[in-house]
């Protein structure tokens, strides 16, 4: 079916009192994961493609974007294209011409009043093109690149005064919010400030977004969409179960040659995970 936006899947999901699941893809396995996963539970989801993504594909939006876009026009659900933590603004402005709906810009490593202006000048122009924009506000930490961070740690997380003068002050469509999560998590153990999460979202008058969330348990993913979260992150999950399956795989048949093989467990994998994480953010 035709490629929908990120913004109209996060309306139709706030709407619900839902989450859109929002994944991020590296190789053709994880898109083709993703929408069998979304397509198995009947359930619309977003394609991420991030900066670091962009890095590892020899710095070539296009490729991906395509076949990306490619699988999104061929699924049986809503899909959309997002273009995730992008920090360049060369990449910022390829996402229009590559099929992209939204961006993620991220300056939240710059001082207040630096994100602020960077954040200000890539809504105005992202805006004139018809995107979407979501930026991020706090210290979600565990992105390459940057000092490791506490999630707890005092000042981590998102004031919701501030986050609230950013929001109107920078125009953005939503607000990635700090509140426990952690990027890159490889275990299932972090636990959200819910009462923080109350607070943002009686503040706030645009959807608020999770990073991050590979590393909670289902009923923390749960508790974070009654919350007020409309569109949840995930992107280590996926390689966690892409690398056991293709592991896995490997040990059991040492004489395997044919690639084919173990990435179709690892794909497989991909997509059960798929379909678990949306339907623990759409099941009342």
């Amino acid at each position: 079916m035709p490629l929908t936006t990120t913004g109209e899947l996060v309306d139709r999901a706030t709407a619900k009192r839902s989450a859109v699941a929002s994944f991020n893809i590296i190789t053709l396995e994880h898109i083709e994961a993703v929408v069998t996963g979304a397509e198995s539970v009947n359930t619309p989801v977003v394609l991420q493609v991030s900066e670091n993504a962009v890095t590892y594909r020899h710095g070539r939006l296009l490729p991906l974007a395509r076949a990306a876009v490619a699988a999104a026009e061929q699924a049986a659900v809503p899909v959309a294209l997002h273009l995730d933590h992008v920090q360049s603004d060369t990449l910022l402005r390829q996402a229009a011409d590559a099929g992209f709906g939204s961006v993620m810009y991220d300056a939240a490593r710059l001082p207040y009043a630096d994100n602020l202006a960077a954040t200000r000048a890539a809504v105005d122009w992202a805006h004139a093109q018809g995107l979407w924009v979501e930026a991020e506000l706090g210290e979600i930490g565990g992105k390459a690149g940057r000092p490791a961070l506490d999630a707890h740690a005092p000042g981590a997380r998102t004031d919701p005064d501030q986050a609230r003068a950013f929001v109107a002050d920078s125009g953005v469509d939503a607000l990635a919010v700090a509140i426990g999560t952690t990027h890159a998590m490889t275990t299932r153990t972090a636990t959200l400030d819910h009462a923080l999460l109350k607070r943002l979202a009686a503040t706030l008058d645009v959807p608020l977004v999770l990073h991050g969330s590979s590393g909670l348990p289902d009923d923390e993913l749960a508790a974070a969409v009654t919350g007020g979260i409309a569109k949840v992150n995930v992107g280590t999950a996926l390689n966690l179960a892409m690398t056991g399956a293709i592991r896995e795989f490997l040990t059991a048949h040492p004489e395997a040659a044919d690639s084919r093989g173990y990435l179709t467990a690892g794909r497989e994998a991909m997509s059960r995970t798929v379909a678990a994480i949306i339907r623990t953010l759409t099941t009342p």
